[in-house]
């Protein structure tokens, strides 16, 4: 089924940023450029960061092999030939499954004929479409998952090339030049059938609510290269100059040396998948994972040629000190909550054990009822005075799979889930954070934003589409049973309630008040933790395994020893 994405009807964006049929420059020629044949039993190689000289030795060109994988399930398995669908598996799938799958095909976007990816809700009963109708960057990489898992991985390298054409254009935001190497929060193809012509607009954040532009993107964009390289073990597709280049442009933003005196990355409020106003700006959890897991996915895909070289350096040193930072400082469990509690203000120099001077009266009543015996969390935030202790599940799921979290911190995660299941899963899995903001300083912190009020949407809402992200953090930590018993909750709902985009309610109990329906990431993320559930090998797509160069060191100054 061919769906051409037009404009008729549809409220269209105002976007300046467009690609038509004359210019797709050389670019189409990657699309036919002929693909390696791969050893099946083997898979894309993880390179260690010890493997990288920090002195500036490097491997002068040197490119890793294919070694195998390590399933859970047990033994070497190949992610070259998964089966193309669960029906190939020893057991019968769920009923819905087909139905996801044809819902997930219909929300195909074509350009000039090919599939390029899928735009983010196909509910016909809206009366507005906003941006509903284009296909997100961010939105797209379940979908993506899916069809790596299922065997067609063609789609997948259209949206990579395309996003990676539109990411050289000229970016600008009310005059404002954007950094070169920004990623589009999304693109919505112009089908011109009297002409023929099919044409991309891209948005950069200029048309998106509150006019903030992505950060997320990019980090998406490689962390997607790296699991159709793992994935297909094609490398040629991230070897040519384009896609060297446009990894190099994306790392060239959040690389470059400032003011700044942490690893972590400053970012606006609303620049990642909680895209309003929430209270987020400064380092966000979510940001912070994404650009750890970027990183490595960075290390791996990039050449040690003249130009890669500088990169794959200043990608070390920078993941050294994030985990350190992210490790020390992010960190929460029940004894440095206790720390943090008996902390003294105003200390000054480098022995400062309240190095960011938080007042202890600022933690909130909630946590210390939250907070179990055994379990922890990367909370929200961490900037001068201000700890945001909130749970944000993509940031925690995302520290596990890229092991910013370590493995006991990742089993702490995992336990926190268990001991807190109907505050954070619920009726249906999985609330993107916890707890909801309400009253006065719900005003102030997200401007009385009427999407926004208390157990709703990004304030303590429930999204189906985390449900990928917790099973595999599940399978990567050996707690399956968790993915299993969330996938049984998601199955009694998603497709009686027409797979929507959010549920509202302190349990999740309620569909969401304006949740599109036929949402695609929640579509694809049953898929995906379907799929995943079923072929656990599939979990090499997205997860990193730590690295031993990367030795954790969880004390918080040289003078703390309580």
């Amino acid at each position: 089924m061919e769906l051409a994405v037009g404009a008729g009807g549809m409220r269209r964006s105002a976007s300046h940023t467009s690609l038509s049929e004359s210019d797709d420059f050389d670019l189409s020629r990657l699309l036919n450029k002929p693909r390696i044949n791969v050893e099946r039993q083997r898979s894309f190689d993880d390179r260690s960061l010890s493997d990288v000289s920090y002195s500036g030795g490097g491997h002068g060109g040197t490119r890793g092999g294919f070694d195998g994988m390590y399933s859970p399930g047990g033994g070497l398995r190949s992610l070259v030939g998964t089966p193309a669908s669960s029906a190939l598996h020893s057991f019968e799938p769920h009923p819905i499954v087909g139905d996801a799958w044809e819902a997930l095909r219909r929300s195909l976007v074509f350009f000039r004929g090919q599939p390029l990816g899928t735009i983010a809700a196909f509910d016909h009963a809206s009366e507005e479409v906003l941006n509903y109708d284009q296909v997100f960057v961010r939105d797209f990489v379940p979908s993506a998952l899916a069809f790596l898992m299922n065997g067609e991985p063609e789609i997948v390298r259209h949206f990579l090339l395309k996003t990676l054409l539109l990411q050289g254009w000229e970016k600008k935001v009310d005059r404002f030049k954007l950094g070169e190497g920004a990623m589009p929060a999304s693109f919505k193809v112009l089908h011109d059938s009297k002409k023929g012509v099919d044409t991309l607009h891209a948005d950069f954040g200029e048309s998106a609510i509150g006019r903030v532009a992505p950060v997320d993107s990019g980090f998406w964009w490689i962390i997607l290269l790296r699991a159709y390289t793992k994935s297909t073990g094609d490398l040629t597709l991230a070897e040519t100059p384009e896609c060297q280049k446009g990894m190099r442009l994306i790392l060239s933003l959040c690389l470059s040396e400032g003011f700044d005196t942490f690893p972590t990355l400053l970012c606006a409020d609303g620049c990642c998948m909680i895209d309003r106003r929430m209270g987020v700006y400064g380092y966000p959890i979510e940001i912070q994972a994404l650009f750890f897991m970027a990183l490595r996915c960075a290390l791996q895909l990039l050449k040690h040629d003249n130009e890669g070289k500088e990169f794959v350096e200043r990608i070390a040193t920078r993941l050294h000190a994030l985990s350190y930072h992210m490790r020390s400082y992010f960190w929460l469990d029940f004894q440095q909550l206790n720390d943090i509690y008996r902390y003294k203000t105003e200390e000054y120099s480098h022995t400062a054990v309240n190095k960011f001077n938080v007042i202890p009266d600022s933690i909130p009543d909630w946590l210390f009822d939250f907070m179990p015996c055994q379990g922890g969390f990367f909370i929200g935030n961490v900037s001068p005075a201000r700890m945001d202790f909130r749970w944000f599940a993509l940031g925690n799921m995302i520290a596990i799979l890229s092991s910013l979290a370590t493995p006991e911190q990742s089993t702490a995660i995992m336990d926190l889930i268990e001991e807190r299941w109907e505050e954070l899963i619920g009726e249906m899995p999985l609330k993107i954070c916890y707890p909801a903001i309400e009253n006065h300083e719900w005003r102030i912190v997200t401007g009385c934003d009427p999407k926004n009020t208390r157990w709703s949407y990004h304030n303590g809402g429930s999204w189906p589409v985390l449900l990928w992200l917790l099973t595999a953090a599940c399978i990567k930590t050996g707690r399956p049973q968790i993915a299993r018993r969330a996938i049984d909750l998601a199955e009694r709902r998603l497709l009686k309630d027409g797979w929507p985009e959010y549920y509202d309610g302190k349990l999740g109990r309620y569909v969401g008040k304006q949740a599109r329906k036929f949402q695609t990431w929640s579509i694809a993320g049953y898929l995906v933790a379907k799929m995943m559930l079923e072929d656990p090998s599939h979990l090499g797509m997205i997860s990193l395994e730590e690295d031993k160069a990367m030795k954790p060191v969880l004390k918080r100054s040289a003078s703390w020893t309580n």
